[in-house]
């Protein structure tokens, strides 16, 4: 591997944050010192990705139980602190799981002193724990992709998603790293950008050989024999295995279904919601109409058209050929499966 890439830091008692918004074309980290100033970084896509988001959370807590120390009731203040990151973004449960384990942790110390060492801790020991169950999880994915061919992403799955190494695309970077024969295709992923501005960003880092190309191109890519696999991230899994991840996931499903490709989903288990039964129950972010009408700061359409812009959509379980964990690949029956290697 030929790049180290960290977007998520702590240092001199400060989140750092490398702001996804302005890659590729610079590299700078934001320092933020306060709870609120990281949870409106989540909001505003500074930190993107169901675990990146996790981590981030479980650092927001920290610096938000500096705050709480000044009240005197310190558990109810971070309570209410805790209620305001959750709101961040409703869809990534990452974010949900980080805030509701560290204020289990909080809650459990007799003093805002004692529970702020140990939420640092847990954040610390949480962002390690990140990139070795990403390690995991791209040798298990290794062995269920084909050792040859194309293989199609979505978005953007990798260090800058994560706490440094990647879901899907950790399973890309650990493939390439044991000499899989692949050729990457990454969609470009509107609105965002994040396949053409991210993705290939870090695939460049990485020296693996890919082709951007457009989201409406995988159909035709599919029909001409150039995708042998597609794999992808998740943001919140239902316990039955439906999937929510960015826009155009499911579209690419239904077209790896058509053109019988296999189509897996790469995510940690912590990113399985075990009390949702089925994805029609996983509420989906409806984002700024901005986002739609501009891109790259220019006016793409007329200034006040209206404009549905849903972040994400869900996959169903039945068009899942696996779903790679740190703890192996669950195949369907998706309840089952999953539940045996529920931690």
């Amino acid at each position: 591997m030929r790049a180290e890439i960290r977007p998520i830091r702590w240092q001199d008692n400060q989140l750092l944050l490398l702001d996804q918004r302005r890659l590729p074309a610079e590299e700078i980290y934001l320092e933020l010192a306060d709870y609120r100033s990281a949870g409106q970084a989540i909001t505003d896509m500074v930190v993107r990705g169901a675990p990146a988001i996790g981590i981030t959370a479980a650092y927001a807590m920290v610096l938000a139980i500096d705050g709480a120390a000044q009240q005197a009731d310190w558990q109810a203040a971070l309570a209410h602190a805790a209620e305001e990151l959750r709101a961040a973004r409703p869809t990534a449960v990452n974010l949900a799981w980080a805030i509701d384990r560290q204020l289990e942790l909080a809650c459990a110390q007799s003093s805002a002193a004692a529970a702020r060492a140990v939420l640092l801790q847990a954040a610390h020991a949480l962002l390690a724990q990140d990139i070795a169950d990403n390690q995991r999880m791209g040798r298990y994915g290794v062995e269920a992709l084909p050792e040859h061919g194309g293989i199609l992403t979505h978005c953007n799955t990798g260090s800058l998603a994560t706490g440094g190494y990647g879901t899907a695309l950790g399973v890309i970077r650990a493939g390439f790293a044991a000499g899989r024969d692949w050729q990457i295709y990454a969609d470009e992923t509107r609105p965002w950008l994040q396949g053409a501005r991210l993705t290939a960003w870090e695939l460049q880092k990485e020296g693996i050989p890919f082709s951007l190309n457009v989201d409406a191109a995988a159909g035709h890519l599919m029909a001409t024999g150039k995708i042998q696999a597609v794999i992808v991230g998740a943001d919140r899994i239902a316990a039955n295995g439906d999937a929510a991840n960015k826009i155009g996931t499911y579209s690419l499903a239904v077209l790896a279904h058509y053109h019988q490709i296999p189509f897996f989903v790469a995510a940690p288990l912590s990113t399985v919601d075990f009390a949702m039964p089925e994805g029609s129950e996983i509420v989906i972010e409806e984002r700024a109409a901005d986002e739609v009408r501009r891109c790259g700061g220019q006016q793409m359409s007329p200034a006040e058209v209206a404009v549905c812009n849903p972040a994400f959509d869900v996959t169903p379980a039945s068009l899942i050929a696996g779903i790679i964990t740190e703890r192996g690949v669950a195949r369907a029956p998706y309840t089952q499966a999953l539940a045996r290697l529920r931690p």
